[in-house]
Order: structure tokens, then sequence, then C-alpha cells
């Protein structure tokens, strides 16, 4: 997939959701996107450029709703931005390979990192093992 496609072409490609939280910034509600719950070895890839992001090694049940990480596969190009809107200051994190808009990343999860990457399923697409 092209990284950087126009407006046009991403909102042509993904569904209105998709397009929302990826392009737009937006949320999914928690425990509505398919892989909050998902157990399925593979690869977790970015919606709009394919980017390998994230492995089902690294998912973990957070409680929170959304797929959550305790890191990012090697060598992911993660973009972490700081997000002081909705009256709080976060951590955002983006595909630096296309700028999608992906969840945010806290310092509340397990070991060995401490970290929770709460990513949107909207922003993902899961590539199965096998």
């Amino acid at each position: 997939m092209e990284a950087n496609q126009s407006d046009d072409a991403y909102q042509e490609r993904l569904t209105p959701l998709q397009y929302r939280v990826a392009r737009e910034a937006a949320t999914e509600r928690p425990f509505t996107g398919p892989y909050w719950n998902t157990k399925a070895d593979g690869s977790y890839e970015c919606i709009c450029c394919g980017t390998s992001l994230f492995a089902s090694s690294d998912k973990y049940d957070s409680g929170s709703g959304w797929p959550s990480f305790t890191q990012p596969v090697a060598g992911a190009p993660i973009i972490e931005i700081t997000d002081d809107g909705h009256g709080m200051v976060r951590t955002e994190v983006k595909c630096g390979n296309c700028d999608a808009h992906l969840g945010h990343v806290f310092p509340d999860g397990p070991q060995p990192t401490g970290l929770r990457y709460c990513i949107n399923s909207a922003s993902l697409d899961l590539k199965e093992n096998g």
C-alpha cells in the first residue's frame, strides 16, 4: 500500500469509522472493535499503509475495551505526540510511515515495559499467522 495517499483515496478505501479514527483522530467506542478481545496469533498492521506495528505476542487484556499491547514490534515507525485535548494530558500514538492516528500510550501497563499501548481496532488490520 502507498503510505501517503490523498484524503479522497483514503475515504474510498477505508470504512467511515476507519477514516474517522485513522485520519481524523477519532476514537472508537470501547468493546466494539473487532480486535479488543481477539486472541489470534499474528501481526497487527496499520490500516492505512500496511506497516507492521504490533505483534499478538505483546497483546494483553487491559480491561479497557481496546486492543492493548506492551510494546510495538522492533523497528515499528511509531511516533508519540503530547495530546492535551479533552481536559487531560495523554500521549498520542501515530504511524510514522503514513501519519495515521492509532491511539494512546499510558504508563500503567504490565512488565516488562510498564506501558499500555491502547490502540483502536479501526486503525489496525490483523494478518493472522498460518
